[in-house]
């Protein structure tokens, strides 16, 4: 019986079995609420990468204004100076009094596809011929934005706006005008907690930084990459992960400003985004696995308050009852639920009527024990009678032969009275010890057998172990023959020397049994058996089904007997 579990058998048992199940019922239900969970995080992150669009093009309103209207501007100065173009210095005048009444504009110039620009604002001739990337930028015939640092004609640092302008359906050059870079203002910070690290930068469609919140050089790093600036150009509202120049984990948001003009670029520390980028693979595992952890953990406490603990308990009584037999007579608590408690009452009933009748067998079992005991008494008193009486016709007997036949006879019949005396000594009647008994009937033999006078060694080994009462009797009858046998021929194996005789009761392995009798010889003494002793001796081995074979071997004569230990038959409880 074992008291616990082993590690396999906690597999088999009714909470895992019950939570086994469970989950499986869960797990159409965690399946929807994985799918449901992750749809609610994507449309948390696509809500997120829409506020993240709209901050950056609120932020860049006043900078889209700014290049709006100054593209605007740009066009209509080009339609006037169109009529200028015979006209340089008529055309200087219009453009310097068009900058002398605006406040937003420091320079506007004409410059011609041969870049020589004649007429500007200050009225100051510039050749642009030599310029890098002219010759694209007049090839290109596109608007373009460009940041200049330390411009020609202008005291500080600007952003020109290059409109292209055409005559007659013809390009004939670009109209320039320059927008201070101080003016450019981004909204960010007024839209923006204070604790927010964010930058924002403008660049052209050639991936040129136009302008950057704190300055080009801090910037710089804190540019994706992986990614170029111009392979950001065409592309509508974007919201992308990577990392800076410095391998940090930044967000970066694409707004166009003009299309296919100027773009504007916000980069945000994903730490200070607060809740707007969610993660949504993690967040939508971790809420179904949480809420299937808190039902298994629900289901288990309400399973093992119900019923585990209540069948544990049932169990240790049961448990209990079959270890010794007393009946449970205390209540299995509060709380139990009817079926256990009927369960319970079922138990007690069985356990009590067990009892009732094991009680009535072992009255029965011992009745008939004293009786048996009292018959094995008898039989040894009457065969103990017997022999009395026989020695009585002993003495009386004429001759040596017959007092010799007689008294033969009269071993034989004390030997079973010996058997039945340790039956009903023993306290199994139906097992009695061998070797003890076969040492005592022998005892008894040689006490009496052994010639006076003569130098006979005798040695005697017997093991301990239980015999059948059926085989009993012809074990020790046949040990009697053997002995006497033994000490009717036994000699000196030398004249002079002492004469040996051996007796051996082993147990060979389990179900084994071996008898030997061995005794010396002088002489030649016939191998043949043909007396009663000899047919004795075969009919007893008969009935211990087993084999009796007797050989000389040298100087002395051996009879072994081998026969099998009938093994008794035990009830076997496992709980």
């Amino acid at each position: 019986m074992t008291g616990g579990l082993l590690d396999g058998d906690i597999f088999r048992g009714l909470a895992f079995r019950i939570l086994l199940f469970l989950t499986l019922a869960l797990l159409p239900f965690g399946l929807i609420a994985v799918f449901q969970t992750r749809e609610i995080a994507r449309q948390a992150d696509f809500n997120s990468e829409l506020s993240l669009v709209a901050l950056t093009n609120q932020a860049a309103n006043s900078e889209r204004s700014i290049l709006l209207e100054g593209f605007g501007a740009a066009y209509t100065l080009s339609e006037t100076v169109k009529l200028y173009r015979d006209d340089p210095a008529g055309c200087s005048e219009f453009l310097a009094s068009f900058i002398g009444s605006s406040d937003t504009y420091l320079f506007a110039g004409y410059v011609p596809p041969n870049g020589m620009m004649l007429c500007s604002s200050d009225g100051v001739e510039v050749n642009f011929a030599d310029m890098p990337g002219l010759k694209d930028r007049m090839e290109a015939r596109n608007r373009l934005v460009q940041a200049i640092e330390s411009p020609v004609v202008s005291r500080e640092s600007v952003v020109t706006l290059s409109q292209p302008l055409y005559s007659d359906g013809d390009f004939a050059g670009y109209m320039v005008i320059s927008v201070p870079q101080s003016l450019i203002k981004s909204d960010l910070p007024r839209l923006l907690n204070a604790s927010t690290t964010v930058d924002l930068v403008t660049f052209n469609s050639m991936g040129e930084l136009v302008r950057a919140s704190r300055g080009r050089e801090a910037v710089q790093a804190n540019l994706p990459a992986n990614r170029a600036l111009a392979a950001l150009v065409g592309q509508d509202s974007l919201v992308f992960h990577a990392e800076n120049m410095a391998g940090e984990d930044r967000v970066y948001t694409v707004v166009p400003i003009v299309s296919d003009v100027a773009y504007s670029l916000s980069i945000w520390h994903p730490e200070d985004m607060g809740g707007n980028i969610v993660k949504s693979v993690g967040f939508s595992i971790f809420l179904p696995v949480l809420m299937w952890l808190a039902s298994l953990v629900v289901a288990f406490w309400s399973l093992n308050r119900l019923a585990v603990r209540h069948i544990r308990k049932l169990g240790r009584q049961m448990r209990h009852f079959a270890y010794n037999r007393r009946v449970p007579h205390t209540s299995m608590g509060q709380g139990v639920p009817l079926e256990l408690l009927q369960m319970q009452q079922s138990f007690v009933r069985m356990a009590e009527s067990i009892v009732r009748d094991e009680a009535a067998l072992e009255d029965s079992l011992r009745d008939k024990n004293i009786l048996l005991k009292e018959v094995h008494h008898r039989v040894k008193n009457n065969l103990q009678m017997i022999s009395s009486i026989m020695n009585m016709q002993i003495r009386r007997a004429q001759s040596d032969d017959a007092r010799a036949v007689l008294k033969r006879l009269q071993d034989r019949i004390l030997s079973l009275a010996t058997v039945h005396q340790n039956l009903y000594q023993a306290e199994a009647l139906d097992r009695v010890d061998a070797g003890a008994l076969l040492e005592q009937i022998i005892g008894q033999l040689l006490r009496v057998g052994l010639p006076a006078g003569r130098r006979i060694e005798v040695t005697q080994e017997y093991d301990s172990f239980d015999l059948d009462a059926d085989d009993a009797a012809p074990l020790t009858l046949l040990a009697s023959e053997a002995v006497t046998n033994a000490l009717k021929y036994i000699g000196p194996a030398k004249p002079g020397g002492k004469s040996e005789l051996v007796i051996l009761l082993k147990q060979e392995d389990e179900n084994t049994i071996k008898l030997q009798v061995a005794n010396s010889i002088s002489g030649n003494v016939s191998d043949e058996g043909t007396g009663l002793g000899t047919q004795l001796i075969s009919a007893f081995a008969r009935q211990l089904n087993g084999s009796v074979e007797a050989n000389f071997e040298g100087t002395q004569h051996v009879l072994e007997l081998v026969f099998p230990l009938q093994q008794r038959v035990k009830a076997r409880y496992d709980y």
